[in-house]
Protein backbone atom coordinates (compact mmCIF):
# COMPACT_ATOMS: atom_id res chain seq x y z
CA UNK A 1 0.00 0.00 0.00
CA UNK A 2 1.08 3.51 -0.69
CA UNK A 3 0.61 6.75 0.80
CA UNK A 4 0.61 9.96 -1.22
CA UNK A 5 0.97 13.26 0.22
CA UNK A 6 1.14 16.40 -1.12
CA UNK A 7 1.30 19.98 0.97
CA UNK A 8 -1.73 21.92 -1.04
CA UNK A 9 -5.17 20.19 -1.93
CA UNK A 10 -4.00 22.08 -5.87
CA UNK A 11 -1.29 19.63 -6.21
CA UNK A 12 -2.91 16.55 -5.86
CA UNK A 13 -6.40 17.40 -7.15
CA UNK A 14 -5.35 15.54 -10.78
CA UNK A 15 -4.55 12.27 -8.64
CA UNK A 16 -8.11 12.31 -6.61
CA UNK A 17 -9.85 12.78 -9.73
CA UNK A 18 -8.40 9.84 -10.82
CA UNK A 19 -8.85 6.97 -7.82
CA UNK A 20 -10.95 4.41 -8.42
CA UNK A 21 -12.98 3.49 -5.39
CA UNK A 22 -12.13 6.40 -3.46
CA UNK A 23 -13.75 7.01 -0.20
CA UNK A 24 -13.04 10.07 2.11
CA UNK A 25 -12.50 9.34 6.11
CA UNK A 26 -11.69 12.47 8.23
CA UNK A 27 -9.17 12.90 10.76
CA UNK A 28 -8.88 15.42 12.72
CA UNK A 29 -9.08 18.89 10.11
CA UNK A 30 -7.82 16.53 7.49
CA UNK A 31 -9.71 14.52 4.58
CA UNK A 32 -7.84 11.13 3.71
CA UNK A 33 -8.87 9.27 0.63
CA UNK A 34 -8.56 5.48 0.54
CA UNK A 35 -8.91 3.85 -2.62
CA UNK A 36 -7.08 2.28 -5.48
CA UNK A 37 -4.62 3.77 -8.68
CA UNK A 38 -3.53 1.08 -11.05
CA UNK A 39 -5.34 -1.79 -8.97
CA UNK A 40 -2.90 -0.65 -6.23
CA UNK A 41 -4.36 0.24 -2.92
CA UNK A 42 -3.48 4.18 -1.84
CA UNK A 43 -3.86 6.78 1.15
CA UNK A 44 -4.18 10.41 -0.72
CA UNK A 45 -3.73 13.15 1.97
CA UNK A 46 -3.15 16.52 1.98
CA UNK A 47 -0.46 17.65 4.50
CA UNK A 48 -0.64 21.38 5.02
CA UNK A 49 2.41 23.63 4.55
CA UNK A 50 5.20 23.53 6.19
CA UNK A 51 7.63 21.01 8.08
CA UNK A 52 5.67 20.37 11.14
CA UNK A 53 2.41 19.99 9.72
CA UNK A 54 3.90 17.29 7.05
CA UNK A 55 5.55 15.41 9.68
CA UNK A 56 2.54 15.28 11.82
CA UNK A 57 0.63 14.02 9.04
CA UNK A 58 3.01 11.53 7.56
CA UNK A 59 3.46 10.27 11.36
CA UNK A 60 0.04 9.61 11.93
CA UNK A 61 -0.77 7.84 8.36
CA UNK A 62 2.22 5.86 8.99
CA UNK A 63 1.19 4.37 11.97
CA UNK A 64 -2.46 4.41 11.03
CA UNK A 65 -1.76 2.49 7.38
CA UNK A 66 1.44 1.09 7.44
CA UNK A 67 2.49 1.50 4.05
CA UNK A 68 4.95 -0.24 2.09
CA UNK A 69 5.84 3.63 0.42
CA UNK A 70 5.37 7.23 0.92
CA UNK A 71 5.21 9.37 -2.32
CA UNK A 72 5.64 13.13 -1.23
CA UNK A 73 4.72 15.66 -4.96
CA UNK A 74 3.94 18.94 -5.32
CA UNK A 75 5.95 22.17 -6.52
CA UNK A 76 9.30 23.74 -5.65
CA UNK A 77 11.49 26.66 -6.45
CA UNK A 78 14.53 26.23 -8.63
CA UNK A 79 17.98 27.23 -7.37
CA UNK A 80 20.14 26.38 -10.82
CA UNK A 81 19.65 28.26 -13.83
CA UNK A 82 19.35 25.19 -15.99
CA UNK A 83 15.86 24.40 -14.22
CA UNK A 84 13.20 25.73 -15.87
CA UNK A 85 9.17 25.96 -14.75
CA UNK A 86 7.71 22.88 -15.70
CA UNK A 87 10.88 20.90 -15.08
CA UNK A 88 10.34 17.99 -12.47
CA UNK A 89 13.37 17.09 -10.02
CA UNK A 90 13.01 13.88 -8.32
CA UNK A 91 15.17 13.91 -5.18
CA UNK A 92 18.13 11.51 -4.36
CA UNK A 93 18.24 13.25 -1.24
CA UNK A 94 16.97 15.96 1.24
CA UNK A 95 18.55 18.51 4.00
CA UNK A 96 16.62 20.94 5.99
CA UNK A 97 18.04 24.16 4.90
CA UNK A 98 17.15 26.10 8.10
CA UNK A 99 18.44 23.59 10.70
CA UNK A 100 21.89 25.81 12.18
CA UNK A 101 23.05 24.73 15.19
CA UNK A 102 27.15 25.79 13.36
CA UNK A 103 27.51 27.24 16.65
CA UNK A 104 27.64 23.80 18.59
CA UNK A 105 29.96 22.51 15.71
CA UNK A 106 27.62 20.82 13.81
CA UNK A 107 27.56 20.84 9.75
CA UNK A 108 24.69 23.10 8.12
CA UNK A 109 21.24 21.15 7.90
CA UNK A 110 22.16 19.09 10.69
CA UNK A 111 19.80 17.53 12.98
CA UNK A 112 21.45 18.12 16.30
CA UNK A 113 22.67 14.42 18.01
CA UNK A 114 20.32 12.70 15.64
CA UNK A 115 22.95 11.59 13.59
CA UNK A 116 20.69 12.88 10.50
CA UNK A 117 21.75 15.81 8.10
CA UNK A 118 21.58 14.41 4.55
CA UNK A 119 18.18 12.08 4.20
CA UNK A 120 18.21 9.45 1.04
CA UNK A 121 15.24 8.60 -0.35
CA UNK A 122 14.71 4.93 -1.47
CA UNK A 123 17.01 3.85 -4.49
CA UNK A 124 14.37 2.12 -5.65
CA UNK A 125 11.71 4.23 -5.83
CA UNK A 126 13.72 6.93 -7.48
CA UNK A 127 15.21 4.64 -9.88
CA UNK A 128 11.35 3.37 -10.98
CA UNK A 129 10.58 7.31 -11.04
CA UNK A 130 13.29 8.25 -13.10
CA UNK A 131 12.19 6.16 -16.06
CA UNK A 132 8.64 7.90 -16.11
CA UNK A 133 7.70 10.47 -18.89
CA UNK A 134 6.77 13.58 -17.47
CA UNK A 135 3.61 15.17 -18.44
CA UNK A 136 6.40 18.32 -19.51
CA UNK A 137 9.58 19.10 -19.24
CA UNK A 138 13.00 17.84 -18.24
CA UNK A 139 13.57 15.78 -15.47
CA UNK A 140 16.85 15.63 -13.11
CA UNK A 141 17.82 13.60 -10.00
CA UNK A 142 18.85 16.13 -7.59
CA UNK A 143 19.08 16.84 -3.84
CA UNK A 144 15.53 19.04 -2.23
CA UNK A 145 16.46 21.56 0.13
CA UNK A 146 13.36 22.40 2.61
CA UNK A 147 12.45 25.01 5.35
CA UNK A 148 10.01 27.17 6.95
CA UNK A 149 10.60 29.90 4.31
CA UNK A 150 9.10 30.93 0.94
CA UNK A 151 12.04 32.15 -1.03
CA UNK A 152 12.21 35.27 -2.89
CA UNK A 153 15.48 36.94 -2.73
CA UNK A 154 17.85 35.60 -5.58
CA UNK A 155 20.96 36.28 -3.06
CA UNK A 156 19.56 33.88 -1.29
CA UNK A 157 18.71 31.32 -3.61
CA UNK A 158 22.72 31.37 -4.65
CA UNK A 159 23.61 30.87 -1.03
CA UNK A 160 21.72 27.91 -0.54
CA UNK A 161 22.65 26.38 -3.89
CA UNK A 162 26.02 26.51 -3.04
CA UNK A 163 25.96 25.86 0.44
CA UNK A 164 24.31 22.72 -0.05
CA UNK A 165 24.72 21.50 -3.49
CA UNK A 166 20.78 21.66 -3.88
CA UNK A 167 18.69 21.90 -7.31
CA UNK A 168 15.37 22.98 -5.60
CA UNK A 169 14.09 24.50 -2.31
CA UNK A 170 10.36 24.01 -0.90
CA UNK A 171 9.10 23.31 2.35
CA UNK A 172 7.90 19.94 3.30
CA UNK A 173 10.13 17.30 1.58
CA UNK A 174 13.27 16.47 4.14
CA UNK A 175 10.78 16.91 6.97
CA UNK A 176 8.48 13.64 5.59
CA UNK A 177 11.67 11.98 4.40
CA UNK A 178 13.49 12.43 8.14
CA UNK A 179 9.68 10.46 9.32
CA UNK A 180 10.26 7.92 6.85
CA UNK A 181 13.70 7.45 7.79
CA UNK A 182 13.40 6.53 11.29
CA UNK A 183 10.04 4.47 10.30
CA UNK A 184 12.52 2.74 7.80
CA UNK A 185 9.57 3.21 5.28
CA UNK A 186 10.53 3.73 1.96
CA UNK A 187 9.94 6.97 0.25
CA UNK A 188 10.16 9.38 -3.01
CA UNK A 189 9.69 13.09 -3.02
CA UNK A 190 8.72 14.54 -6.51
CA UNK A 191 8.96 18.07 -7.51
CA UNK A 192 7.75 20.11 -10.63
CA UNK A 193 9.36 23.36 -10.67
CA UNK A 194 7.09 26.38 -10.71
CA UNK A 195 9.50 29.36 -9.98
CA UNK A 196 12.91 30.45 -9.83
CA UNK A 197 12.93 31.11 -5.80
CA UNK A 198 12.84 34.82 -7.00
CA UNK A 199 8.88 35.65 -6.13
CA UNK A 200 7.70 35.83 -9.39
CA UNK A 201 5.18 32.80 -9.89
CA UNK A 202 1.84 32.44 -11.29
CA UNK A 203 0.68 30.08 -8.27
CA UNK A 204 -2.29 28.95 -9.24
CA UNK A 205 -1.55 27.82 -12.93
CA UNK A 206 2.09 26.58 -11.61
CA UNK A 207 -0.30 24.19 -8.96
CA UNK A 208 -2.33 22.71 -12.00
CA UNK A 209 0.60 22.03 -13.76
CA UNK A 210 2.35 20.17 -10.83
CA UNK A 211 -1.05 18.35 -10.37
CA UNK A 212 -1.15 17.33 -13.83
CA UNK A 213 2.51 16.03 -13.46
CA UNK A 214 2.45 14.61 -9.98
CA UNK A 215 -0.40 12.64 -11.43
CA UNK A 216 1.93 11.16 -14.09
CA UNK A 217 4.48 10.07 -12.13
CA UNK A 218 1.88 8.54 -9.26
CA UNK A 219 -0.05 6.43 -11.83
CA UNK A 220 3.18 5.40 -13.97
CA UNK A 221 5.14 4.20 -10.53
CA UNK A 222 2.43 2.68 -8.75
CA UNK A 223 1.90 1.07 -12.60
CA UNK A 224 5.26 -0.16 -12.17
CA UNK A 225 5.02 -1.82 -9.12
CA UNK A 226 2.22 -4.09 -10.00
CA UNK A 227 4.45 -5.06 -12.92
CA UNK A 228 7.40 -5.68 -10.51
CA UNK A 229 4.65 -7.82 -8.45
CA UNK A 230 3.37 -10.09 -10.89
Amino acid sequence: MTVILGAMDGEITAIRENMDTARAVTWRSYQITTGTIAGEPVVLCRTGVGKTLSALVCQHLIEAYRPDRVIFTGVAGSLRGDLEIGDTIIARDSIQHDMDATPLGMAPGEIPYSGYRVIPCDPDLVAIAARVEPAGGTVRIGRILTGDQFMTDPARRRELRDRFGGDCVEMEGASVALVCAVNETPCVLIRTISDHADGTVDFQRALSMASTNSWCYVASILSSLKGDDS
